[in-house]
């Protein structure tokens, strides 16, 4: 455990380049449109341990040329967690800019087969309980998941912007989990 969290501590600014490599490069906001998924079931909600940014987050990522945008959920949690799913509901449209602006499409999803697996992309996949989701769960996912479990109309359109704050809670969330070991929770 210690090997690791050191080998993680040390690694942080390699993985942080990557990011800001990613993030800083100026685009149009509508030029990266992510897929995201609540993952939901008796369990929970399922949430993914990032590889290069630790932290929690919902399971997603970024169509494939000419796949739509169900198809590319589907594919990308599957790859990140094992699980099969089926999107049931569009839980809202989430324009994010400053830091690596995009827009995230977020999805409800059901699970309708495969095994719970880490991946090389997240090396930990974990159910939590909605009432207590972890600290180290990133704050701009917060939000999808509370439209997604509330009662009010969906789907939503929110704009929000990732400034300074934004960029220091994930470094802290970082931190955090890399002090407390690979995927601990």
């Amino acid at each position: 455990m210690v090997d690791s969290r050191f080998s993680l501590l040390l690694r942080a600014p390699l993985d942080w380049l990557e990011v800001a490599a990613w993030g800083g490069r100026p685009q149009p906001l509508g030029a990266r449109v992510l897929v995201q998924g609540v993952v939901l079931s008796e369990a929970g909600v399922l949430l993914a341990l990032r590889r290069e940014l630790r932290g929690w987050e919902l399971p997603g990522g970024r169509a494939q040329p000419g796949e739509n945008e169900r198809d590319a959920l589907v594919r990308e949690i599957h790859e990140e967690t094992g699980l099969w799913v089926q999107p049931v509901e569009r839980v809202g449209e989430y324009r994010r800019s400053g830091f690596a602006p995009h827009r995230a499409l977020v999805q409800r999803c059901v699970v309708t087969g495969g095994a719970l697996a880490p991946s090389a992309d997240t090396p930990a996949v974990a159910w939590w309980d909605p009432a207590a989701l972890p600290p180290t769960l990133f704050p701009w996912f917060r939000r999808p998941l509370l439209d997604a479990l509330g009662a009010g109309p969906r789907p939503v359109e929110r704009d929000e912007r990732l400034g300074l704050a934004a960029i220091a809670a994930g470094l802290r969330i970082d931190l955090t989990t890399r002090w407390r070991g690979h995927g601990s929770r």
